[in-house]
């Protein structure tokens, strides 16, 4: 793409894809940005392009047509020279400048040589997706324990399974794909422990009959652990990891309504590798900077403020996907769309053929109510798998809560009660805990639910949001004013 882009977006999983197909239709020119080496994202991350027939790993994956149909409609944009796509790119900050924004990145296809890229648009479109929310309990730093999502992001993006007999804990529908993907691949899932009563879904029962998809795709999973005799077990959770090298065993217990185990039900298990999840915590690292504003969500996160068509409180600044709020991939890839219908209402872009007015206007009209549908749905997922009130009782005084700086549960704790600390800024200030590698965003969300769990969780300001090398920040001097295309990149 030889002229400056209309659009930069960043983020090339379902939400990000589809803003960025939305947008070319409308004749748009679009750069993608991606710190993949694929287009996808985590929902429909696979294996190397040269290993795909190896290890074949279709049978994990929903709404592959979906995927194909994006992957084909870039594929035209570039061919079009109107889309400029750059995987392996990591972003690292977005600044309002001129006007427009500019995107600093850091193209990492050369690894580990890094090579810093600006690039600029008038408008912006954030879809940076989610990570694995986890809350640690005494053991978890223990070799084999992993986030659900690690065990997940193995099977799809290398056919590995983890370990032969796993065991999953958390709350939350995506324990069922997972177990399920395991179970497929021959581990013996031994327990599912699901810490909410799957009874509290009958306090919403609008949102699942508006979204009939999700439960008749949770009644497959179902069936498939059925099959494979995989046990899940409600209102239970993984309170413990056991082992000197790595994992061995872990502790399950039942719980009581308020997320402290029963006495008398604890149990140990055999196991080689554990997975754990809680959730998710949305990707906020580049809308705070940039002073957007923020709201609460049911699952006890904070979300980017966003309104009908996605725009946020920033001029120029949209969000789709689980920054707005986590809700799975359709609602991710529908909200994308929106986005992309908003940007292109917003700079004026004609309706190209086909695309009449009455037309787009009543196509955004039927994405809208799509995305309010899967909203409900992802607030009554939120409110039905909420974290256990006290979850913190699992822990004793020496477990680990920042991996990186290695503070204790106990230290955070004395920084409360001795140090006058109440919320997760002031426990790092005082214990440095989320100041590792990591920045907090494995235990920034536990420190939180620790200290203040009756707010929503807001991650610290950080204006590097991916550590980035000394060496590229120095090559931004000698940075073109616009980086040359890189048309060569394949999907």
């Amino acid at each position: 793409m030889s002229e400056p882009a209309d659009l930069v977006v960043v983020g090339a999983g379902p939400a990000g894809a589809a803003a960025a197909v939305t947008a070319l239709a409308g004749g748009l020119r679009v750069a993608l940005v991606d710190s993949g080496t694929a287009v996808g994202g985590q929902y429909w991350r696979h294996p190397p392009e040269h290993a795909r027939a190896a290890i074949p790993t279709e049978d994990l994956h929903h709404g592959l047509r979906e995927y194909r149909a994006l992957c084909a409609a870039l594929e035209e944009g570039r061919a079009a020279g109107r889309l400029d796509l750059r995987t392996a790119h990591h972003v690292w900050s977005a600044v309002r400048e001129d006007g427009g924004f500019a995107v600093h990145a850091v193209d990492r296809r050369e690894a580990p040589r890094e090579t810093a890229v600006v690039l600029r648009a008038p408008g912006l479109l954030v879809a940076t997706g989610a990570h694995d929310r986890q809350l640690p309990f005494p053991g978890w730093d223990l070799p084999g324990v992993l986030t659900v999502g690690g065990l997940q992001a193995l099977l799809k993006g290398g056919g590995v399974a983890a370990g032969s007999r796993v065991a999953l804990g958390g709350t939350g529908p995506f324990l069922l794909p997972v177990a399920a993907g395991l179970a497929a691949r021959g581990v013996e899932v031994v327990a599912v422990c699901e810490a909410a009563d799957p009874r509290a879904w009958l306090r919403h029962p609008g949102a699942l009959l508006r979204n009939p998809g999700k439960w008749a795709e949770g009644a497959g999973y179902a069936a498939a652990l059925v099959r494979h005799r995989v046990r899940v077990r409600p209102r239970t959770a993984i309170v413990a990891a056991e082992g000197d090298d790595r994992v061995t065993s872990v502790r399950i217990a039942s719980l009581a309504p308020d997320g402290s185990p029963r006495p008398g039900t604890e149990r140990r298990v055999e196991v080689d590798a554990v997975g754990v999840g809680w959730g998710f915590a949305p990707q906020l690292d580049l809308f705070l900077p940039l002073g957007c504003e923020l709201a609460d969500s049911a699952d006890g996160n904070a979300v980017v403020a966003v309104d009908a068509g996605q725009r946020t409180t920033v001029p120029g600044l949209y969000a789709a996907g689980e920054a707005c709020g986590v809700g799975g991939a359709a609602l991710a890839a529908a909200e994308g769309r929106l986005a992309g219908e908003s940007v292109l209402a917003d700079s004026g872009a004609a309706p190209a053929p086909g695309r009449r007015r009455t037309a787009r206007t009543a196509r955004t009209a039927a994405v809208r109510a799509a995305v309010d549908r899967q909203r409900a749905f992802a607030r009554a997922m939120g409110l039905a798998h909420p974290i256990p009130p006290a979850w913190s009782s699992w822990l004793t005084d020496d477990t680990v809560v920042c991996r990186c700086e290695e503070v204790t549960a106990g230290a955070v704790r004395a920084a409360c009660a001795d140090g006058g600390a109440h919320d997760h800024r002031q426990v790092k200030q005082l214990t440095r805990a989320g100041m590792g590698w990591c920045q907090g965003r494995m235990c920034g969300p536990a420190v939180h639910c620790l200290v203040a769990r009756e707010r929503a969780y807001v991650p610290a300001e950080r204006l590097v949001a991916t550590p980035v090398t000394l060496g590229a920040l120095a090559d931004l001097d000698e940075q073109p004013p616009e980086p040359a295309d890189h048309s060569e990149d394949r999907q």
